[in-house]
């Protein structure tokens, strides 16, 4: 099985500093939904961890954050993709939960769930905590500049192997074209 991870807004859609709140504010990156639908056709299961603190801070609710990812599923549909399963984190950072990133608590539920040792699965981000959860489970943390992933690169926190990709198109064009697309 070939697995990968994605970070959600800033990978998939574009981030707002102000929470993607509704379906309306969430917006697919030019080229990310072609990108996952390409990885999916090379045979890739391709799921979604997120932290929503927006659910703790109360900007919207559970059922909102259901009908962002039916328009996600739907508008990738129409591209011939399929995201096969979202893990999110709904808790504030004041939480210290271990199911937000960059605690590593997504990523062993979906370990545990799929059966999968995450060591070397592609795992893409646009922030510190998304690439400190995937070293945390030994996953190959890959980050895009789309979303915070330029504010990331210039805080010179992130390690220096880390793969850096314009987005998550060149993304999937790495990935595929170093396997067989099917």
């Amino acid at each position: 099985m070939k697995l990968i991870v994605l970070d959600r807004d800033g990978v998939i859609n574009k981030d707002s500093d102000d929470y993607v709140k509704s379906p309306d504010e969430w917006v697919p990156i030019p080229g990310s939904l072609e990108a996952i639908a390409r990885l999916n056709r090379a045979g890739y299961q391709v799921v979604v961890a997120t932290n929503q603190s927006g659910i703790a801070r109360g900007l919207f609710d559970v059922e909102t954050l259901a009908a962002m990812h039916e328009k996600m599923h739907r508008l990738l549909a129409a591209h011939g993709g399929r995201i096969d399963a979202v893990f999110f984190c709904p808790h504030g950072p004041d939480r210290r939960c271990r199911c937000r990133k960059p605690s590593p608590g997504l990523f062993e539920e979906i370990g545990r769930r799929y059966g999968a040792d995450l060591g070397g699965v592609p795992a893409v981000g646009d922030s510190l905590r998304d690439i400190e959860a995937a070293l945390a489970v030994g996953a190959q943390p890959m980050l895009v500049r789309t979303g915070k992933g330029g504010r990331t690169i210039e805080s010179g926190k992130l390690p220096a192997d880390v793969a850096i990709f314009d987005d998550l198109a060149q993304v999937a064009e790495t990935l595929v074209s170093t396997g067989a697309e099917a």
